[in-house]
């Protein structure tokens, strides 16, 4: 088995993880180098998917918002079941990120008259989103990227997985396992900064806008490890992705086409939002999607429209360019104004328990991005609060390890020696028929974990989870991805489940079809933010 050390070490190569990469490359606190490992290729990651934008809450050039604005539109998002310091710390961080990422070479659109071009999307009181087109979310990713490559202080290990971290008698993080596939090696990577940074779920759902990659490790490699996991049970499922079938991941058709004018109507051309909520398509996601989902089970159908009269084909084409492709390849023909969508689970709520130095439970382990739960999001994540978060959370991090010894360590203890023979010694193995198994972990959690849940789908989910586990026993040194993929989805999918039976109420993305509503956090939060909390 080779070794190596390194002062840092970053599992995910998303916008969180890049740019952290970025801010630490610049420091001298890394004599050790750093090091990044991505399953994929370093872009191949959901950032890059991200369409809408960012929020930006720069009450300097948009004068009409401010960050208590910011807040009570995050709280009444995530029902009032958020971390209030966390949303504060994001939002008073918003304009410092921003101008972070323009320094980095993001450009943001703007106006004929040169100043930024705030969107509005659903649920936030007023235009606050920055993007560059529809495809924020790749402009951020390529540019961390440049920056990234060139720092010769950053080793990248692509087509590489964090398979096992490396913790001590003592409960401290000393390294991690990596595996790559292609040349069947494993490699004990020492450090006493070891980074998750590995992003969300979504592949754990038949329906998804995530990309392949998505399968939970991050979030099982820390729970194998005694870390804190919270709040699984809030994946939200974004309702418009566009309707098409047998692919991995779903074209997200952004948020922000509803905030341009979109209307979502069903095949009889009737507009069906106002019959859930007043806010119409601006509504709360998970509003939204359980609107949309309503509609289909009782027509029977398998999609709904969004219809884009009131933007035109021409403006949307102009605004949209990404998915205008998406619609150009499934033979969407914008011309005829209705684009065919449907909900998809695209984001994690919860995840792995951090304060706001982004530290877990674990010494020396921390958790940044969507595999992160901070407490920001509460219940359900307000739109674009994704990105802020990633680089907030980075820069974050970034200040705490500035102050740390990141001396990689000279030796370990028996408990770690041990991990590493293991590795050593044991013959590595494959789950046979793994695509299958994939496939039913994906179909029982939308059936039995998806928008609607009740006790019995959630127990009935829990069993055949168990039958699979049964089938692929207890083995823990693998010769593929594929096997090492479905270890980390049966493992997060079991929390999920056990998570959403646990809450009986429902709130924000985690809706009981057999239990009442609770709104006694979001009553109480309301009105911290309005009377009793003062945000300049």
């Amino acid at each position: 088995m080779k070794y190596s050390k390194y002062s840092a070490v970053i599992i995910g190569s998303g916008i969180s993880g890049l740019y952290l990469a970025h801010k630490l490359s610049k420091s001298k606190n890394n004599k050790d180098g750093i090091l990044v490992i991505t399953k994929a290729k370093i872009n191949e990651c959901n950032s890059k998917l991200a369409q809408g934008g960012i929020v930006a809450v720069m009450p300097d050039v948009n004068k009409a918002d401010s960050i208590s604005s910011h807040v009570f539109d995050t709280v009444k998002a995530g029902a009032g079941l958020n971390d209030f310091n966390a949303v504060k710390y994001v939002s008073e961080y918003s304009a410092l990120a921003i101008r972070g990422l323009i320094n980095a070479g993001v450009k943001f659109d703007k106006k004929e008259d040169g100043s930024f071009d705030f969107a509005l999307e659903a649920a936030h009181s007023l235009p606050r989103i920055l993007h560059t087109k529809d495809k924020t979310g790749e402009s951020i990713e390529n540019a961390l990227i440049d920056k990234v490559n060139k720092a010769k202080e950053v080793e990248i290990y692509e087509n590489t997985m964090a398979v096992e971290l490396l913790v001590d008698k003592y409960n401290a993080a000393k390294g991690v396992i990596t595996f790559n596939e292609k040349i069947g090696e494993f490699e004990a990577v020492l450090t006493n900064a070891v980074i998750i940074a590995t992003g969300g779920i979504g592949q754990l759902y038949k329906y998804s806008t995530s990309r392949p990659v998505s399968t939970g490790d991050g979030i099982c490699l820390a729970k194998k490890a005694g870390a804190k996991i919270e709040d699984m049970e809030f994946v939200q499922f974004h309702p418009t992705a566009l309707s098409v079938k047998n692919r991995a991941t779903m074209p997200l058709v952004s948020e922000a086409v509803r905030g341009e004018g979109a209307k979502l109507v069903n095949k009889k051309g009737e507009r069906f939002i106002l019959k859930y909520d007043k806010m119409g398509e601006l509504a709360p996601r998970d509003v939204v999607a359980r609107a949309i989902y309503d509609e289909l089970k009782n027509s029977g159908e398998d999609f709904v429209y969004l219809d884009i009269t009131d933007i035109g084909p021409e403006k949307f084409r102009e605004r949209f360019p990404a998915i205008t492709s998406y619609c150009e390849e499934f033979g969407v023909d914008l011309n005829q104004k209705l684009i065919p969508v449907s909900p998809a689970a695209h984001y994690l709520m919860g995840g792995i328990k951090v304060n706001l130095d982004f530290e877990t439970n674990i010494k020396n382990l921390y958790a940044i991005g969507e595999c992160a739960r901070t407490g920001l999001h509460g219940a359900n994540r307000l739109a674009s609060n994704s990105l802020l978060e990633c680089v907030v959370s980075a820069m974050g991090l970034y200040d705490n390890l500035s102050y740390q010894d990141l001396t990689a360590p000279k030796n370990y203890d028996e408990k770690i020696k041990n991990i590493i023979s293991m590795y050593q010694e044991q013959d590595p193995c494959y789950i046979e028929d793994s695509d299958l198994i994939k496939n039913k972990i994906k179909d029982l959690m939308w059936k039995y974990a998806g928008i609607l849940r009740n006790e019995a789908l959630l127990r009935k989910g829990l069993y055949e989870l168990e039958e699979i586990k049964k089938s692929i026993g207890d083995k823990k040194v693998f010769s593929d991805f594929n096997s090492y993929e479905i270890r980390n989805m049966v493992c997060v999918a079991e929390i999920i489940l056990n998570s959403a039976l646990e809450r009986r109420t429902s709130v924000g993305a985690h809706f009981r079809s057999d239990t009442y509503t609770n709104n006694e956090e979001e009553t109480k939060n309301e009105s911290m933010v309005n009377n009793e909390i003062s945000v300049k």
